[in-house]
């Protein structure tokens, strides 16, 4: 896997405009909410994908900066792709470190989306020449590492809160489809590596309530022995653990940057392929593109040609 792969199934890219910052005040939550927005120059009735950052060591990948070769890979590609900046992002550490939620902000993270689609028209009347032109029914979301944990929590996953032990259902209906990048496993007795204790948070979820359809991306080598000593089938758990309509990408060798998705070059990245990252991009496109257009072939399409064979980057599976 020596160049990025490209494949026709959704045609030429189209040039891609980016907007950023769009700011949502919103009562009781720190700061304000800040959001990038990034879309096709052309096309009308485009869905939108919510992204949802991880938790990394960078100062801005965290960030409404961050994840550009997958925003920018499906922005070109039809899609409206809105990143918010979660108040876990270290670029405001100074600024909440005290406040209440932290310094996981759980909670803050899944509301941070809900506030995105409560005020999506807003959203589009700020970004110049996106006026009427989203469809405001077909709403993805995807999110990496912690930002999986939070897509989890939309997509209907509980969680038992350990201030109170009470469960919770963060469930954002109007969600249709997600992909989980990467995301945090099971808690219990193999929730058992160092840093266990201080994000018992990540240990606390339920995926058995996890209904709606997703695709849950693993890296092969994705082994977070900082959380368990369950190697990389840890990642797996959202699709294992949850009910159909599932599918499961192991991309083979990735580990957990899954060949660089967080920022183009980034310094974190410990499995640095742009290869793989254009197929991922391809794959996630393709299986949200056919779960918002349900006769569309481009899922099936994209798997024949990306995971199968020699060159496959990745294994299959469904339920």
């Amino acid at each position: 896997m020596s160049a990025p792969i490209t494949i026709d199934v959704f045609g030429a890219p189209a040039p891609v405009l980016s907007f950023s910052p769009v700011v949502l005040p919103v009562p009781g939550r720190p700061v304000d909410l800040q959001v990038r927005v990034s879309a096709p120059a052309t096309g009308t009735d485009l869905p939108v994908i919510l992204l949802s950052h991880g938790h990394g060591p960078s100062n801005n990948l965290s960030s409404l900066n961050g994840y550009a070769p997958l925003a920018n890979f499906w922005a070109a590609h039809g899609f409206v792709v809105v990143q918010p900046t979660h108040l876990t992002s270290s670029t405001l550490t100074h600024l909440v470190a005290d406040a209440p939620g932290a310094p996981d902000f759980w909670r803050s993270r899944a509301e941070d989306m809900t506030h995105v689609l409560d005020r999506l028209d807003v959203i589009e009347n700020a970004v110049p020449q996106l006026a009427g032109r989203i469809d405001h029914a077909k709403i993805a979301l995807a999110g990496h590492s912690l930002g999986g944990f939070t897509a989890a929590l939309l997509l209907g996953a509980g969680l038992t809160d350990p201030d109170t032990g009470n469960v919770v259902h963060l469930v954002e209906p109007r969600i249709k489809a997600g992909v989980l990048l990467a995301a945090p496993g099971r808690g219990g007795d193999v929730f058992n590596g160092p840093m266990a204790a201080q994000w018992p948070i990540v240990g606390a979820v339920d995926f058995s309530t996890m209904t709606a359809p997703a695709l849950v991306v693993a890296g092969g080598k994705d082994d977070s022995r900082h959380f368990t000593d369950m190697g990389p089938a840890w990642h797996s758990d959202p699709y294992t653990l949850a009910p159909g309509p599932k599918t499961l990408l192991t991309l083979f060798d990735a580990e957990h940057g899954l060949g660089g998705i967080a920022g183009y070059d980034a310094a974190e990245t410990t499995d640095e392929n742009p290869a793989r990252v254009a197929a991922l991009a391809q794959l996630t496109a393709a299986y949200l593109h056919s779960r918002l257009h349900p006769n569309s072939p481009t899922w099936q399409t994209t798997c024949e040609q990306l995971t199968s064979g020699p060159d496959a980057v990745g294994h299959v599976e469904t339920k």
